[in-house]
């Protein structure tokens, strides 16, 4: 139903009975003929990473997971504004990295395609920050390498320690781990640098809870919870690039485009006046998703991947006119209790 309302995109769920990374594979691939694109669902890592990454090669498709693109898309748009009001740079930005899954990992994936500096980059996991001389080094290379690259990357300062020693003299925060209170503390985060940035994602309890972080020295904090401000929703980023990926018949979604996307979630907000209340759209401002689905369009026109060309404008009009008919038959069937709000599913 998100899909349909959102992005005007006709979604089918198909479960399917198997487990084994090529078993998904083949099934997938079998489907190729029939759709569109792609949305993987529930699985888990590291198993994902191979997945998407064997799925992209092989497809003509574009295939998409939103727990690794979705969240990676609206966490890297609220970054882009909360470093244009706290006066920082991408490149400059020493960032903290709390969990190292799907979402994280695509995250600083993605980040290192926007503009950010992986050396200025902490990744703490279950074990402890993320660096190259780590006891687990042998275990990641063979059983998580996507991990295992990112921790010959990152963290350039070679910090070890936990989420106390990463933060210290930190800019931001980017933390999607696990349920808080009390995963991360407001005396580490009273140890960053003047207007500390803080992205507590855990559901549906933040890592921290955003009154405590600025009671803290935090000035921007985001969460991924509706009734706090500045909420990293990846529901604001796939209705949108399913749209554009349709409207333009890209063969792939590949991370430019996704930085784009986000790129025009955070334009959207500036456009209506960013504040520490508001770095990002909000569900509710439906014109952004016409907007992100253009971007994709576009992007994928420019990157060579798309099969439909047209110009921005009119891959925006097109969006528009699709969302908007789309929305206004789901509003109506909810007028008549034929199916249950959206704000309820």
């Amino acid at each position: 139903l998100i899909f349909k309302y959102l992005g005007g995109v006709d979604a089918i769920p198909i479960p399917i009975n198997v487990h084994e990374r090529e078993q998904i594979i083949n099934v997938v691939q079998a489907l190729e003929p029939a759709f569109g694109g792609i949305n993987l669902e529930d699985i888990e890592s590291p198993k994902c990473f191979y997945l998407l990454e064997t799925l992209r090669e092989r497809m003509n498709i574009p295939v998409w997971h939103d727990d690794q693109l979705g969240t990676a898309g609206a966490t890297l748009a609220g970054l882009i504004n909360a470093l244009k009001l706290t006066g920082r740079r991408e490149k400059d930005t020493k960032l903290v990295i709390v969990g190292s899954g799907a979402a994280n990992i695509a995250t600083v994936n993605l980040l290192s395609h926007a503009g950010f500096d992986l050396k200025n980059i902490t990744m703490v996991d279950s074990h402890g920050i993320l660096h190259p001389e780590r006891e687990d080094m042998d275990i990641l290379m063979k059983d998580n390498p996507w991990k295992y690259n990112l921790a010959l990357k990152t963290n350039g300062e070679r910090r070890k320690g936990d989420i106390a020693e990463a933060m210290e003299g930190a800019d931001a925060v980017v933390a999607a781990s696990k349920q808080g209170p009390g995963v991360i503390k407001g005396e580490w985060v009273r140890k960053m640098e003047k207007r500390a940035i803080i992205f507590a994602l855990a559901n549906p309890i933040p890592e921290i809870w955003p009154n405590e972080a600025k009671e803290n020295g935090a000035e921007i904090v985001a969460t991924g919870r509706s009734d706090f401000p500045n909420q990293v929703n990846n529901s604001l980023v796939f209705p949108g690039v399913f749209r554009g990926a349709l409207d333009a018949r890209v063969t792939k979604i590949n991370e430019k485009m996704i930085v784009e996307a986000a790129r025009e979630l955070a334009r959207f907000a500036e456009e209506r006046g960013i504040n520490d209340q508001y770095i990002i759209p909000t569900m509710e401002e439906w014109e952004v998703f016409p907007r992100v689905a253009a971007a994709i369009a576009d992007s994928g026109v420019r990157e060579g991947l798309a099969r439909t060309k047209m110009t921005k404008e009119e891959f925006l009009s097109r969006a528009r006119e699709i969302i908007s008919g789309n929305r206004l038959i789901i509003e109506k069937m909810i007028d008549m209790k034929l199916i249950r709000s959206v704000t309820e599913i």
